[in-house]
Parts: C-alpha cells; structure tokens; sequence
C-alpha cells in the first residue's frame, strides 16, 4: 500500500452519502464538512519521506485534459504523485490541464502542491464580490441533495456574471454581432487577469530551462490546425498557456507570435496521441488525468442532456485512442520480434526489412487512466462552476483515485504481454 502523508490523515475518513446517480456510497468527509476555512488543507507532513520504486521507464508523463473547474481533480492527483516521489519528466495539458501544466513545471517540486493549491483557491473565488464565509459555504453545500444543487447551480451563475478572480471578468460593454474588432476582443469575457496570476504563481524561467519537458496543445484558428507548445522547441510564456485555454466564444483567441490560437479541446481534449508517437520512442509510464467520462447515464431531462453532451464531446474517445495505440503498438512489437528471427544479412540488405526496421519498436507503454466521475448534483454548468467547497471536493477525488490507483503496485511494472502496452484504471480495473 501507498503511504499517505500528513496532508491526508483525517481528510478521507467514509461517512455520509455520495452523491453519484443511481448509487449510494459512503461520501470522504472534507474539510468543509468540518467546518474548516478553505486555506485549511494542509499539504506535506512527516510520512512525505515514503515514496514508490518504479521500474527504470525513460519517460514519466503526465498527461492533463481540459475541463475547466473540473480541473481542481488534477491537482488532487498530483499531490498523491507527489506525496508517493513520482515526479513527471513530462507534463502536457490541454485548457485547464495547461494552467495546471504552468504551476506544476514552474515550481520546484516541493512548492508544486501549495503553489497548486492556492492558486485553485484564487481562481475559485468570485472577481469582485467576496466569497461567503466558510461556515455558510459548508452549511449550504452539505445540506440536502436539492439545496446543494441549487447552491452549486447559484455558484455556477456568479461566474457568468462576474466571473472569476484573476482568471476571466465579463467585457463591458458586451461584444456587439454587428460590431467588428480585434481577434483579441472578439469574446464574451476577459482573460487578461488569468495572464497576471500565472505570471505570480509561476516562474517561466524554470519552465524554459527543461527541467521538466513541457507540452500544451491548442488550435491555430486561421488554419484549423492543432497545434503544441513544447519547451525543447521554444520558450513558453503565459500567452502559450492562455492560449490553449482560450475556448470560444466565452474566451477571445490569444496572439502568439503573430498568429491567433484557441483551446486545443476544440480538436483533441487528451495529449496521450502526443506521448505515445513521441520519438525517438521510449520506455514510458503515463498518467492520463480525464476530466470528461464517456461512459454515463442516459439524460431524462433536457438540462442532463446539455452536461452529457459535453461529457462525449471533450472526453475524446480516450478508450478508442488507447486501444488504436495500443493496437499500433502490438504490430510494432510483433514486428520487432519477426525482424529478429531473420539473419542479418539479410535484414541489412533487403528493402522491406529496413522498412521495417524503422516500423519496428520494443519499447514499452503502461498508461494509467484516472478519470473524473459525474456526480448526481452537478448540473451542466459543472465545468464553470468554481464553488471553492466543489473544487475542494473534486481535489480530494483526484487524491483518493490515484491514492487506490497507485496501492496496486503490480500496474506500475513494465509491461510483458505481446503488445508491450498496458492500460489500467482503477474504476474499470476493480469493478
């Protein structure tokens, strides 16, 4: 088992009820549930000392999918990497997967999951007004089902009139259908505060100097082509992160270097294709954080049918890229074999065997999903609903599933099936 740290004792003790539809599970008690202010969650403690063995991969990636407040999750996964020594040499995001990309990388490790943190607690407080008190944030948010969901669907409505602190503000006056402007105003909020609070809670100098190798994907709007931000390619400034973040038409595309980007979830929500065809090709283990499920109840209401319909639309075929990979992957490896039983001479000389030679590969890809699951009171407002008692329950989420995750240590092996590709997620795995 994973050792848990001191930021984790008492804050996942079972009692009350989840609230996932169709089912009644035991709900972990947070620290809103006893009463703590938000700047209580603790990070860090004296077991942070313990940490996992892996097998020699080349490439640790983590890998962070868009999904705006729903984001909060990924931070919960990376402290429970953290707190077990697993420290990403890659880390590529998409959307919010890449302002949660920017604080990881632009820390020093031991300053990721406090940085994370209050940066989640910045962001999740209303632009202008101030947030309620904590102690009617929790009496609100752990009542009944109906009082919690409207409460949540009150938070959800606050970020579309005033949005969120230093992330986006609404344009006044509102964007005008008749009027035309710049590419960079052409949008129903203003993000301009988001490029402030990346810029204080990362330092970009680390990020450019490749400590850890760094991927953000976004669109180029004028060419329709997708797009990734790397650090061993260019140097990243906060623009790169806006800009795969700038999802139309609630954000205006972003400039970089004379050209106009928006969200990269507008063509492809996961960086895993990104990872796994990177080359030269190595040994990898990859943690694919999904914040979009595309397994889920069928809508009986016309507000379920909004939220499900996102759920298919940014989960992005996570299953069907994997199994096309790993598919991929086993024809590689068996190739890789046959290639070995023919005589040297032979594969030096003759044209199809340096085909493929270059076809061919043996190393091995083990991808641990980690994917969020819906929750009954969330409405389809979910990914803007930046309630700090939500995210703070999303948080924990992310922790106690990579926590469970990562108790089976026999999944972090190196794979040894014919296909040198292995996936593993915790809510299939232990069905």
């Amino acid at each position: 088992m994973v050792e848990r740290t001191g930021s984790a004792r008492g804050l996942n003790d079972t009692t009350g009820t989840n609230r996932t539809k169709g089912t009644k599970e035991p709900r972990k008690v947070t620290s809103l549930d006893r009463g703590e202010p938000p700047g209580a969650f603790a990070v860090g403690g004296a077991e942070a000392d313990k940490r996992i063995k892996l097998p020699p991969y080349e490439t640790i990636a983590l890998m962070l999918q868009g999904g705006g407040a729903l984001g909060a999750y990924q931070g919960g996964v990376y402290q429970g990497l953290n707190e077990a020594g697993i420290h990403p040499n890659w880390i590529a995001g998409i959307s919010i997967g890449a302002l949660n990309t920017a604080i990881i990388a632009g820390n020093a490790p031991e300053d990721r999951v406090p940085r994370l943190l209050e940066f989640w607690e910045t962001i999740c407080q209303p632009a202008f007004m101030p947030p309620l008190p904590a102690f009617v944030e929790h009496a609100f948010f752990n009542s009944t089902d109906e009082i919690r969901k409207a409460f949540t669907a009150m938070q959800a409505g606050s970020a579309l009139v005033e949005g969120q602190k230093g992330f986006f503000v609404p344009r006044f006056p509102p964007p005008s259908p008749l009027a035309a402007g710049e590419p960079g105003t052409a949008s129903f909020y203003d993000t301009r505060p988001l490029k402030g609070t990346l810029e204080q809670f990362c330092d970009f100098d680390r990020i450019n100097s490749r400590e850890t190798r760094v991927s953000v994907g976004a669109v180029n709007v004028a060419t329709g082509n997708f797009a990734y931000f790397d650090n061993t390619r260019m140097k990243l400034r906060a623009e790169h992160f806006m800009a795969s973040g700038a999802l139309p038409p609630g954000f205006a595309a972003v400039e970089v270097d004379g050209e106009y980007f928006w969200d990269g979830g507008l063509m492809s929500n996961t960086p895993l294709y990104k990872i796994v065809h990177a080359t030269p090709r190595r040994d990898t283990l990859a943690f694919q954080v999904d914040l979009w499920s595309a397994r889920g109840p069928v809508p009986d209401s016309i507000v379920d049918v909004m939220g499900r319909v996102k759920d298919i639309q940014y989960s992005s075929r996570t299953r069907l890229v994997t199994d096309t990979l790993q598919r991929s992957q086993r024809f590689r490896n068996v190739l890789r074999e046959v290639l070995d039983k023919v005589p040297v001479d032979i594969r030096n000389s003759d044209p199809w065997c340096k085909t493929a030679e270059e076809l061919a590969c043996s190393k091995r890809f083990n991808v641990i999903h980690l994917i969020y699951r819906h929750k009954e009171y969330e409405g389809n407002y979910k990914d803007f609903q930046f309630g700090l008692s939500t995210m703070r329950e999303h948080w924990e989420s992310g922790l106690s599933d990579i926590r469970g995750t990562l108790s089976h240590r026999d999944w972090l092996d190196m794979p040894n099936n014919d296909a040198g590709f292995i996936t593993h997620d915790i809510h299939r795995d232990e069905r």
